[in-house]
């Protein structure tokens, strides 16, 4: 009853708006109306109101954009009897329809965010068995080996669990292929797995034949084991040592609850990131996603699986024929079929995992491509709006992660738009300059205040245009391929763990110096023809203004296509662990604070110093163990001193993988300085700072990426990169971003 009620509210102040927003007044009447709802906008940012006054933000915010869209809709449009320039005229105002009904679903998810509780604590007596799942297909054997070790080292009692290795590059298939170094290389790799798992006490499973890509091999893997739940880390996603006890204790209290999901945490930047420079200090882009929006969705019970970091309820599993593999995203799939059937689904917002990221910009565009085209196939194949089972606000809840991925089309139309009218004079926006300032402008200054209010401390100005026009440039083709046959796409599995030498332009960036070289001849002739055409000087002004503004973010891109050079190649993390080195008879003691599988960086306490050459070898010993290791030190040698003024020393690994487990107590023991570090860079960037670095990017990634192109390697970076191991729209209000149902 109470749903019910809630529901005939909206609707009768859905109605209201409506009503009010039809009133036939001018423009100044509609102006005031929108810089008092911003004054009040303001003052609840201002003030950092929340509860109550967050839903009283977006109905006002609200009543702003449907002024625009109903203005736009009745007002603006060219007359259709010049069809040169209604036909596109049409296709921008759909473009514009798209982005406000994409940001009325996404408002409705985000409304009302859930914060949950931390897991009950767990008897030993009372916990699950549990199976561990690591499906892997051609990564390293030092990436897996992390992963491996932290899987066993995870707290939980050790009778009780299960770490499964599932290769589907060691299948019968592939060692029995008919091209012999296809099958040698199968043999090799299932050797060298299988010797991986007897020494880290984790048990190798493989498969007949490589069908259904990774959903085919995790239910190859289901059938054969038989653990009340089972826990899904991708090849990459070494678990910190709490996983279990922060996540199992939740099945106990519901036993409807088929998932519970934590977020992605990465420790390498993406190609965007590491480009520009920016990797440590401004957000990443999945925190929007696992921020904000997973916890929205948590609210109305539709959080799905994203593919790792996630517990799942076998009987659940069972009951739908195990994990789905009719679309190429597997995990949202997944989840949309257990919530049809009314299973629960939970979301911990606390990183539990780090893993890497795509290090290539060739490899980041194809990871996007696959989650594209399976949210698309999703759509497709498995509509959620006609689904049956689900509730109301999870049909909205899936059809705004998939209608999301449409934004290839859309940012080409916005990117297109002011050409047409530049260069081929197409009227396709009709309005005066008093009209567009009373609607357009109010709206695009509402539009950015409900962005920093919902996702400023996550996501700064201009990004999500950025990492969207990047994008769109290759998934446009990628939706159309899904579009004419919605079956086609084959699961592809991303690369990670490269090594980037030396700097140099992406193998995909051409496409993107040609647009930067259309949209800036594009802005001289909008200057020419301001200046010799000044009865349309006003428009020319405001068409202008939008392509400069495109070409800021076009200019932007070119950074990103220039790949800078790059040494890291794993999992690198921030610590504070205190440990001994050991060189003959000599003992120093210092701290950790940074370290990967290959290395670390100590910091040597006050009176514990001596010369060291570089290239000598020793031991590092850790001060405290967490868990029952056999092995509790590790070979190292010299690799340096980093500069600066704390006199730190750089160690090298060059780890056996039975020396994985001591590094994994290192790395995963705890991820409290992840998370502290994660925390602090979430603070918001203002529209002013937001602008500046965007104008900066702008001007110096061209030269940049010339520079590059011409044959020089630029000794700077865009901005200074320092290794911190942490890991929209267009001018109008875009729609939420939603985390592309993830690996």
């Amino acid at each position: 009853m109470r749903t019910v009620f809630r529901y005939a509210a909206w609707l009768a102040i859905v109605v209201a708006m409506f009503l009010l927003i039809a009133q036939p007044v001018g423009h100044s009447a509609r102006f005031n109306l929108s810089v008092i709802v911003i004054a009040i906008l303001a003052a609840i940012m201002l003030l950092k109101l929340d509860g109550f006054w967050r839903h009283v933000f977006l109905a006002l915010a609200s009543v702003v954009i449907l002024q625009y869209a109903y203005w736009r809709t009745t007002s603006t449009l060219p007359p259709v009897e010049d069809l040169y320039s209604f036909i596109p005229g049409i296709i921008l105002y759909a473009a514009e329809m798209y982005c406000i009904l994409m940001l009325g679903i996404s408002l409705f998810v985000v409304a009302d965010p859930i914060e949950r509780p931390r897991a009950p604590e767990l008897e030993e007596d009372e916990c699950p068995e549990v199976d561990v799942f690591i499906p892997t297909y051609n990564e390293d054997r030092e990436i897996l080996a992390l992963t491996v070790a932290a899987a066993k080292a995870m707290d939980y009692p050790s009778d009780k669990f299960t770490v499964y290795l599932l290769d589907d590059g060691g299948t019968d298939q592939k060692r029995n292929s008919d091209d012999p170094v296809a099958a040698a290389k199968a043999k090799e790799r299932a050797a060298i797995l299988k010797d991986l798992c007897s020494d880290l006490g984790a048990v190798y499973l493989t498969r007949a034949e490589n069908v259904h890509a990774k959903a085919g091999n995790l239910n190859a893997a289901l059938w054969r084991t038989h653990a009340d739940l089972v826990v899904v880390f991708d090849a990459d996603h070494a678990p910190e040592r709490n996983f279990l006890r922060e996540t199992v204790g939740y099945f106990l209290e519901d036993e409807r609850l088929f998932l519970v999901q934590t977020p992605h945490f990465f420790s390498n930047p993406d190609p965007i990131e590491r480009n520009l420079g920016t990797f440590g200090r401004m957000p990443s882009e999945n925190e929007m996603f696992y921020g904000k929006i997973q916890k929205g969705l948590d609210r109305w019970n539709a959080s799905f699986f994203c593919g790792s970091a996630a517990v799942l309820r076998r009987e659940a599993l069972e009951e739908v024929g195990g994990f789905s593999g009719i679309t190429i995203t597997e995990d949202c799939e997944t989840a949309l079929e257990l919530h049809a059937r009314g299973w629960n689904s939970l979301y911990v917002d606390k990183p539990l995992i780090s893993g890497l990221q795509p290090e290539t910009f060739a490899s980041f565009v194809g990871q996007r491509s696959r989650w594209c085209q399976g949210m698309v196939q999703i759509l497709m194949l498995k509509n959620p709006l006609f689904k049956r089972g689900l509730s109301f606000p999870q049909r909205l809840s899936y059809i705004s992660s998939s209608l999301f991925w449409f934004f290839p089309f859309v940012r080409s139309v916005f990117f297109v738009a002011p050409l047409l009218f530049i260069l081929f004079d197409m009227k396709i926006f009709v309005a005066s300059f008093e009209d567009f300032f009373a609607y357009t402008v109010m709206y695009l200054i509402v539009g950015e205040m409900v962005r920093t209010y919902l996702y400023g401390s996550v996501r700064w100005p201009w990004i999500s245009e950025l990492y969207e026009y990047v994008q769109s440039v290759y998934l446009f083709q990628a939706i159309i391929s899904v579009l004419m046959k919605p079956k086609s796409p084959t699961f592809k599995v991303t690369a990670k763990g490269v090594s980037l030498k030396h700097d140099s332009l992406s193998e995909l960036s051409l496409p993107y110096f040609i647009i930067f070289g259309i949209l800036s001849f594009t802005l001289f002739v909008a200057a020419y023809r301001y200046n010799t055409e000044p009865e349309i000087s006003s428009l020319l002004l405001i068409v202008g203004a939008w392509n400069w503004m495109n070409l800021m973010i076009a200019g932007c891109a070119l950074g990103v296509v220039t790949e800078r050079s790059q040494d890291l190649a794993g999992v690198e993390l921030p610590l504070r662990t205190n440990v001994e080195l050991q060189f003959g008879e000599t003992v120093l003691r210092g701290a950790v604070i940074e370290a990967s599988a290959q290395g670390a960086k100590l910091i040597p306490a006050q009176g514990s110093s001596r010369n060291l050459r570089k290239g000598e070898y020793g031991r590092l010993q850790l001060l405290s163990v967490s868990s029952n290791l056999l092995v509790t030190s590790l070979p190292v040698s010299i690799a340096g001193a980093t500069p600066g003024e704390d006199g730190a020393i750089a160690l090298r690994f060059d780890p056996e993988p039975h020396h994985f487990p001591i590094i994994a107590e290192l790395l995963m023991n705890d991820m409290s300085v992840v998370r502290e570090q994660r925390a602090l860079r979430q603070r918001p960037k203002s529209i002013i700072a937001g602008s500046f670095r965007i104008l900066r990017w702008a001007i110096t990634c061209p030269l940049a990426a010339i520079g590059v192109a011409l044959g020089g390697k630029p000794e700077d970076k865009i901005e200074p990169q320092r290794l911190k191991p942490l890991a929209g729209a267009a001018i109008a209000a875009a729609p939420v971003r939603h985390r592309e149902a993830g690996e």
